[in-house]
């Protein structure tokens, strides 16, 4: 009864705040606000109890001489705030009854977020986790990265193709940023150096910048679940030192006098400019150069000015992360701010470097290993090009000293790749000044000792390890899936979203009907929901019951949409030939991305949309069989789309994918898995138990034993007769209008090249998918292997990961906010 009376009471104090927030910051009567009004007077009411947690923790760190995690990182895919907040500070039912005092509903108010478009996929929600998980475990933590304008894009499908618009995400302000114009930095590009010898006979070196832009942090405070810490997301903003040029405006010049601002506005404009052009590769790397320049100020800044401490014991105060080789500049850019600005010497300035930052390496594609001509490269940044070579310099003297007259190693391992046009290896430079490299699966980072960074590994054969990714329960059970959160709460008891490792608790209970029916019934509410949804938004009508068959990721030809569109084709054809021989009706849903510059992945989005359109017209198949693309893919859909997949689609090929996060998402919520042996797909089947995944295709040392033998796909086509009706269907223009061009490019790809050996796997997959059909028509079975999964999805909390990193690489021990302390 009294915590009732507490709640009561604390929704009263919510309400009332509430209307506080309207009438002062929002500045409107409640009769004359708009549904806008409403979610930001919300959030400004929940920010406020946000930040009296997050005001203690700052004071907290500062008073403290404890080691400080900063994770540099290009993308913050955070999803909407709100409701992540109201569940972490633990006021979801006490902010829905103040609401309802008011007439007004939660879920509407919720629904009106806009998603903040600060990334594109897996990187930066893996980024999101991670602040969410080092808030949750008290570790102090400050994650950079750059307040985009723009985001990516808003993808709009158009006569089947993807088309990109602007993401104008701040079209109405963004409540949970704190604007701190206070703590400006300066960032400086292009110009030349000069060599001069100072008063004591030193060397130094003067660098003269022909263009000069400002830094200006906006400050996200993320609190952990159920504790008193919050860590910081500080964001930069380019600015222009002087914005409007009034000599140029009195003269006529009325573009002239604002040049200055656009340029350097333009910087974090967009997030990921297209870089096939030579201007958007230079767009890159200074937005690449801005991020790391800002944030290491700042860490200076707060080290030597707010704390007090000497500067050379700069790394016994932050560990530096950084994710991907995005932010690999941040290696230059200290040694340049120690040797030039500090005048520290060069062995004690690179002592500092290299015990400060660590690197995460994502993928095993050699071509996402970033490189940027010297030419750009030494003319954007003259002095970091200087300080780069003589890295590589000091490092491939060692090199050769360790492996003498291996010219084809040293040539390998530079900084510098030579060639008719010179390139610097971002990868290379973050492995040589980095104290820790990891992968981000186990076979990710098999693969990274025995192919990408080989000879790294060869040569610090302790350097690289391993920390499997995770996500965050709170957003992906908590937030998506309030019914499972419920029902999982009755059956195992408070306090799971904060220690996953109690969910094997519930294992127990996939022998229980009862439960097991309570459990369908949340995931069918969720089916129901997006039945309602594609009905109203798309006219299609989707059967609930149907096995809801889900990928959404990326759009990329190694991640083989693609071979699901196969498959897809290949039911449509025994649907077309046989309507009985199909028992389990399917609801197959697409979602994801295409690079704005990727040809073949925008046409794979051709070929989804338009396969959809003629089977969802067909009326032969009687609703056995649907396909949707949803549009626009982002953290918002997902917390719609994870809770609602009973098959998850992780079909890429073996060795490909470095981890996935999807996976686990989809496996929290309830979902089987139908996959390869690739990335993390390895360890949620470990986990799971083999009898609860659905396995199917080559595995990584036969993908490449196939390669190595010389893999000739057309003679799959020719063999496979099914697999051949199923590739002729399309490149007769059966599903393009008779048009037998618009496909082409992609079935010669896979006939005469198919570097991704969708053809070498798709009758596995085919036979795999009758399994996974013939098991979910055992419900009751199905639900036994929903159940366990979830109960056995522990390890893949980004709580467990963060502590491996805390252990293993940031040695960093959790610090208490005491609240009045």
């Amino acid at each position: 009864m009294q915590e009732n009376k507490g709640g009561r009471s604390e929704a009263a104090a919510i309400k009332k705040a509430f209307a506080k927030n309207l009438y002062h910051n929002i500045g409107k009567p409640f009769m004359a606000a708009t549904p806008e009004d409403f979610f930001n007077a919300l959030a400004y009411t929940v920010r406020s109890l946000l930040l009296d947690k997050f005001i203690h923790s700052v004071e907290t760190y500062l008073k403290k001489e404890t080691r400080v995690v900063a994770y540099f990182s290009a993308e913050f895919l955070e999803g909407p705030h709100l409701v992540n907040n109201m569940l972490n500070l633990g006021v979801v039912e006490q902010v829905r009854e103040a609401m309802e005092m008011l007439g007004l509903d939660v879920d509407t108010l919720v629904n009106l977020e806009v998603e903040p478009g600060l990334g594109n996929g897996g990187l930066g929600r893996l980024a999101a986790c991670y602040l969410d998980s080092l808030a949750t475990l008290r570790i102090p933590a400050i994650g950079y990265g750059l307040r985009y304008e723009h985001g990516m894009f808003e993808q709009r499908i158009e006569d089947g193709w993807q088309v990109e618009y602007s993401d104008n995400w701040l079209h109405f302000g963004n409540p949970w940023e704190l604007y701190r114009p206070e703590r400006t930095f300066r960032v400086r590009y292009g110009g030349f150096t000069e060599h001069y010898t100072d008063a004591a006979g030193n060397f130094r070196v003067r660098w003269r910048p022909g263009m000069e832009v400002k830094g200006v942090p906006h400050d996200t405070p993320i609190l952990g679940y159920r504790v008193n810490n919050c860590v910081l997301l500080r964001l930069w903003r380019a600015e222009a030192t002087k914005g409007f040029d009034f000599q140029d405006f009195n003269q006529g010049d009325f573009y002239g006098a604002v040049e200055s601002k656009v340029q350097a506005e333009n910087i974090t404009k967009v997030l990921y400019p297209n870089d096939q052009s030579q201007a958007g590769k230079r767009l890159r790397l200074e937005q690449q150069y801005f991020l790391v320049s800002c944030a290491l100020q700042d860490l200076i800044h707060m080290h030597v000015h707010m704390k007090g401490l000497d500067l050379a014991e700069l790394h016994k105060s932050i560990a530096a992360q950084l994710n991907d080789t995005h932010p690999s500049l941040a290696i230059v850019e200290l040694m340049r701010l120690l040797v030039d600005e500090h005048h520290m010497g060069w062995d004690r300035s690179w002592t500092i470097v290299r015990s400060i930052f660590s690197y995460t390496n994502h993928t095993l594609l050699p071509e996402a290993l970033e490189k940027w001509p010297v030419s750009l490269f030494q003319g954007l940044l003259p002095r970091h090009y200087e300080i780069l070579c003589e890295i590589n310099r000091r490092f491939l003297d060692q090199v050769r000293v360790r492996f003498p007259l291996d010219d084809e190693r040293v040539a390998r391992m530079s900084l510098i790749e030579e060639g008719p046009e010179k390139y610097v290896r971002m990868a290379n430079l973050a492995c040589v000044g980095s104290s820790h490299i990891n992968g981000v699966a186990r076979l990710h980072t098999q693969l990274l000792k025995k192919l990408v960074l080989k000879d790294f590994h060869r040569y610090w054969p302790d350097r690289i390890i391993n920390i499997t990714n995770g996500v965050t329960p709170r957003r992906w059970i908590g937030v998506a899936n309030p019914g499972l959160t419920a029902l999982i709460t009755e059956a195992i008891g408070e306090g799971w979203l904060g220690d996953l490792d109690r969910l094997k608790k519930l294992e127990p209970f996939a022998e229980d009907a009862a439960f097991r029916d309570k459990w369908c019934q949340v995931k069918r509410r969720h089916k129901e929901e997006v039945a309602a949804l594609a009905r109203e938004r798309f006219d299609i009508i989707l059967d609930p019951d149907s096995l809801f068959d889900v990928q959404v990721k990326r759009i990329h030809e190694y991640k083989r949409q693609h071979l699901n569109v196969l498959h897809v084709i290949s039911l449509y054809l025994r649907l077309k030939n046989d309507l009985a021989s199909v028992k389990t009706p399917r609801t197959v849903i697409f979602g994801g991305k295409a690079a704005p510059g990727y040809f073949m992945a925008k046409l794979i989005i051709k070929l989804i949309t338009s396969v959809a359109r003629v089977i969802n017209a067909d009326p032969d198949i009687q609703d056995r069989l649907k396909v949707i693309f949803r549009p626009n893919y982002n953290v918002k859909i997902g917390q719609i789309i994870y809770p609602m997949a009973d098959l998850s689609e992780q079909i890429s090929l073996a060795g490909m994918e470095a981890s996935g996060t999807g996976n686990m998402k989809f496996a929290m919520n309830g979902a089987l898995t139908i996959g390869t042996l690739d990335g993390a797909n390895v360890e949620i089947r470990e986990a799971v138990g083999r009898e609860n995944f659905f396995l199917f295709g080559l595995t990584a040392p036969e993908v490449q034993a196939r390669k190595e033998s010389g893999y000739r796909p057309l003679d799959l086509y020719r063999d496979n007769e099914h697999l051949r009706q199923v590739l002729d269907l399309i490149e007769n223009g059966y599903f393009s209008r008779g048009d037998r061009s618009l496909f082409k490019p992609l079935v010669d790809n896979l006939k005469y090249d198919d570097p991704y050996l969708l053809l070498a796997d798709f009758q596995d997959y085919v036979d795999c998918q009758r399994r996974v059909a013939t098991v979910f028509r055992d419900r009751q079975e199905w639900l036994k292997k929903s159940i366990r999964t979830v109960a056995r999805m522990s390890r893949f909390s980004s709580d467990r990961a963060v502590r491996e990193y805390c252990r293993k690489i940031w040695r960093v021990e959790p610090v208490e906010v005491v609240m009045g302390g």
